[in-house]
């Protein structure tokens, strides 16, 4: 129980954020509608993979590439904010990749993933991954049309993490908990993290991972249950 006492909480509705404005959270999820039916139409699981910056989003996704690519077909979308670095990391396994650049956005939204899907050859993808912009808070605001969401953290970002960052637990399928072999270095208590977020979302599986490795992948691909 916090004893600080002095805390300043906005009333509902007093959140002065044009970003998050109503009007514009409908339209996205609007759009996230026609993506979701677009990638329906064409058979296409897609996976939204979400976390902090250096959580090992792009370490994930490759290691999930390595593993699935002789059994789908794979497409990549990779956020960013300017570069293209993490996305020619993922290219090098052979699979089509295409970078998403948000400028000073902190998160993708329906409508750059609705245009990067326009890139792509759809009737040649079968499992799509969509590695959003690194960020714990907006884009918990922002579906994107995609069948599953990952949360990927890493145990360097602390015991608190899921705690302090509970919204975009709340509707992950599955929360990765990355760089176990830093756990015992950071004393971190890994089996602690996976149960805060169990506590916010009974229904997320919770994977284990060194994605650096590839220790506990076949755990995530179990996870996905296509």
């Amino acid at each position: 129980m916090s004893n600080i006492k002095d805390v300043v909480k906005a009333a509902e509705g007093e959140i002065f954020d044009i970003e998050l404005e109503e009007n514009i959270l409908r339209e996205n999820q609007r759009l996230a509608n026609e993506n979701k039916r677009l990638l329906a139409k064409h058979g296409i699981v897609a996976i939204d993979v979400m976390g902090s910056i250096g959580a090992g989003k792009t370490s994930l996704i490759e290691k999930l590439v390595i593993s699935l690519k002789d059994e789908h077909k794979i497409a990549v979308l990779k956020g960013d904010l300017t570069t293209t670095i993490d996305a020619e990391i993922i290219r090098r396994q052979g699979v089509e990749v295409v970078a998403i650049n948000t400028g000073k956005e902190c998160h993708l939204d329906a409508n750059l993933v609705g245009k990067a899907l326009q890139r792509l050859n759809l009737n040649d993808i079968s499992l799509l991954f969509v590695e959003n912009v690194g960020n714990l808070i907006c884009p918990a605001e922002f579906p994107l049309g995609s069948q599953r969401r990952i949360v990927v953290i890493s145990v360097t970002e602390g015991p608190y993490m899921v705690l302090k960052h509970p919204f975009i637990f709340m509707n992950a399928d599955i929360a990765v908990i990355n760089k176990m072999d830093l756990a015992q270095a950071m004393s971190i208590d890994a089996n602690k993290l996976g149960a805060d977020v169990r506590k916010i979302n009974p229904k997320a599986k919770v994977a284990y991972t060194n994605c650096r490795t590839g220790e506990g992948i076949e755990r995530v691909i179990e996870a996905l249950d296509f």
